[in-house]
């Protein structure tokens, strides 16, 4: 039994460390109306707020997941939650937009040496795959406790304490998890890890950052600007440029060749969509509780528990069933359920009943997601065997992070042009220039302009749900074609491991590259 005590210990600890990270994201979200109002910050702002986190998340996971495999796990998650509970600490400590973004990018920094060292901590601890399974599963439900939790702890805290309080609640927990890592968790490392690639590394930073930088921008400068256009043309060519250095590096930080095997290519693309409507969704839906349905802080932490507890749940139910009757299904299913929940959030009224319908639309979110995380974590791990989990971890948490980040900035940046444009249409001539202006850049001020010149407030209702309207179309249609894309794509049948497959059992450091077939 001490073994089973040991693995349940571990996967605590990282179940801690993964709360961590997805309080800090859903406690800023459900605070962004606040932040609106008390540090004067537009959409542009609050879009860096929520994206400067994700961004730095996402350009250095991959690097991050190779570090600690190399250099140690257990060191690793403790560093990075130290820097992460200074971050917080910081974070708490400023009084301007600007100076909250460059936390928030610290903050990012961190969790992508926390988020890759968890998962190949799971890996390494748990060796056979159905208790592999239900580990992940557990993971999973731990993501959806820090979506439920961060909302309705931020809430609380905004009623009774300042703005400054969520990033305080950060530092105690991750204070908590560094006990716990000390005390639980193993020292595991791969010594045989190349050095880290560091001409990919510059080259994937700044690609990931000026592709998040132009979206945030367009809307600003306009879609079809020459800085915009700019922007997406740089975009292309360090994409090229990547992977070309990639194709030749001797070690490069991101083996493309995995991208041939199906296990891991389609799954990732399942996590990267799934990410990118979960995080789009985040985004709007606190400010629509917020600013059109009037609640409080509070009051829409506690609306948005539905999507987080299916997610919660639909994760371990997920994690239980692709090994039974596969990841396609699963995953496929897990699709179509996420793309007709944001349809049908697409046809809401501004007044939709929230008990019959926006419970009903948040619970098919959420169990859509839920089908698609653990499943889709699974079979990008099941690729690598378990010394190498660093790299199959980072890739699936990058994956996860591109997606957020690319949601946030589009969505976010969609939802902006389409309101702006709407707003003007509806007030134009019937506002001072500079307050139509300012009420076009954030909503939270045609907010506030709305509570004392009639016919504002009725006029930004109507451009706030234009376009969420919209986004929330794009966002299924994409939805709709990623179950497709899983359904022709993700093998069907159960999964083999490596140490069953007499071509590779031998060469446990070499990346599987041929899937089985549908």
């Amino acid at each position: 039994m001490p073994v089973i005590r040991s693995r349940s210990a571990i996967l605590a600890t990282v179940c801690v460390a993964v709360l961590a990270i997805n309080l800090n994201t859903t406690i800023v979200n459900i605070a962004l109306p606040t932040l609106s109002r008390e540090l004067d910050a537009g959409t542009r702002e609050l879009l860096w707020i929520v994206d400067g986190y994700n961004l730095s998340f996402a350009a250095l996971v991959l690097a991050a997941g190779s570090l600690s495999d190399r250099f140690g796990r257990r060191p690793a998650l403790v560093l990075g939650l130290l820097g992460f509970g200074l971050a917080s600490l910081a974070a708490a400590l400023v009084d301007s937009s600007g100076a909250l973004i460059a936390t928030r990018f610290a903050a990012g920094v961190c969790a992508a040496v926390i988020f890759p060292t968890t998962l190949s901590i799971i890996a390494n601890a748990y060796t056979d795959r159905r208790q592999r399974a239900a580990a992940l599963g557990i993971w999973g439900a731990a993501t959806g406790v820090g979506v439920a939790a961060g909302p309705v702890a931020g809430g609380w805290l905004l009623e009774h304490f300042a703005w400054q309080s969520v990033f305080w609640a950060m530092v105690p927990v991750a204070v908590v998890a560094i006990v716990m890592a000390i005390a639980f968790v193993p020292e595991s490392r791969d010594p045989g890890v190349p050095p880290l690639d560091l001409p990919g590394l510059g080259v994937s930073v700044g690609l990931l950052g000026l592709l998040t930088w132009t979206i945030i921008e367009a809307p600003e400068a306009g879609w079809t600007s020459t800085q915009t256009l700019l922007g997406f043309g740089a975009t292309l060519v360090l994409l090229s440029v990547f992977l070309r250095l990639e194709h030749r590096a001797e070690h490069p930080m991101l083996d493309i060749t995995l991208f041939r095997d199906r296990r891991f290519s389609a799954a990732a693309a399942a996590v990267t969509i799934s990410y990118f409507a979960l995080f789009g969704f985040i985004f709007l839906i606190t400010q629509f509780f917020q600013f059109v349905r009037d609640y409080s802080a509070l009051g829409t932490g506690t609306r948005i528990l539905p999507v987080a507890l299916s997610i919660a749940i639909s994760s371990i139910v997920g994690g239980l069933l692709a090994p039974r009757i596969g990841v396609k299904v699963v995953v496929a299913t897990g699709m179509a359920l996420l793309g007709a929940s944001f349809l049908w959030i697409s046809t809401m009224e501004a007044d939709a009943d929230y008990a019959t319908t926006i419970v009903g639309q948040m619970i098919l979110m959420g169990a859509g997601l839920g089908l698609i995380s653990t499943p889709a974590t699974e079979s990008i791990m099941q690729v690598l065997p378990p010394a190498r989990a660093g790299v199959g971890s980072a890739v699936n948490d990058a994956t996860r992070e591109l997606g957020g980040t690319l949601g946030v900035a589009v969505v976010g940046s969609l939802f902006s042009s389409l309101y702006a444009s709407r707003l003007v249409e509806l007030l134009e001539g019937r506002l001072p220039s500079d307050q139509l202006r300012a009420a076009e850049d954030s909503v939270g001020v045609a907010d506030a302009i709305g509570a004392q010149v009639p016919g504002v407030a009725a006029a930004m209702e109507e451009a706030f749900m234009s376009g969420l309207g919209a986004a929330c179309v794009m966002i299924g249609v994409l939805c709709v074609a990623g179950a497709v894309f899983s359904l022709v794509a993700l093998p069907g049948n159960r999964f083999v491991p490596p140490s069953e497959r007499g071509d590779l059992a031998d060469d446990p450091g070499r990346p599987v590259t041929t899937a089985p077939p549908a």
